[in-house]
């Protein structure tokens, strides 16, 4: 992970860190790059089996949130309530997945369409400080501005609740809604699984 200039490299077991060290110290490079040259340094040993990310990290300070200003109602759910869980099985998984909308633990904002929930977001905290945003929008109703609506109510209970917004996205809509909202970009990070 790359944050503000700085890098936190963590590895499950103490034999990985060398080898790590090594991969993110060898040659010149931009911190910032680092997130997505990292998987193409680990030695030949180290097959990389899976990558996640790289993912920019963006935070937002409560006096530069700009809410979304819309008459879209939005309703909040208990976490895992049966009707966000169709929105999740109404799109593809791997969509589903990078949204982590299942993973909500907050209540969750949603806009519906008629009795289907169309977009919902919400966050689980992280240590007690930072609020990890998750935003999902039905594929038939994305460019209208409603992931922009329920995150912008997700982040404002966030803020009531004391929390420092985070939001993760690798896709260029996703960083765009958060943008919008007010997050700056930080920081990046990657996750890469290896066989030994």
């Amino acid at each position: 992970m790359t944050l503000d200039g700085a890098v936190l490299v963590t590895v499950p077991d103490a034999d990985l860190a060398d080898p790590l060290r090594d991969a993110v110290l060898a040659g010149r490079m931009d911190l910032s790059e680092l997130p997505a040259l990292l998987p193409t340094r680990l030695p030949a040993r180290l097959r990389v089996r899976e990558v996640l990310g790289p993912a920019t990290l963006a935070y937002l300070d409560a006096p530069d949130f700009a809410p979304a200003q819309t008459g879209a109602r939005v309703e909040r759910l208990q976490a895992g309530h049966p009707d966000v869980g169709g929105l999740v099985t109404s799109v593809a998984g791997q969509d589903a997945e990078e949204s982590g909308v299942e993973e909500i633990t907050s209540a969750v904002c949603v806009v519906r369409d008629g009795r289907d929930v169309v977009a919902a977001a919400g966050y689980r905290p992280w240590l007690n400080t930072a609020a990890q945003l998750s935003v999902l929008t039905a594929a038939r109703c994305r460019g209208r501005g409603l992931a922009r609506v329920v995150a912008s109510a997700a982040v404002a209970d966030a803020l009531a609740d004391g929390l420092l917004p985070q939001w993760r996205a690798r896709a260029e809509p996703s960083r765009r809604v958060a943008r919008a909202l007010g997050f700056r970009e930080t920081g990046a990070q990657v996750s890469v699984l290896v066989r030994r």
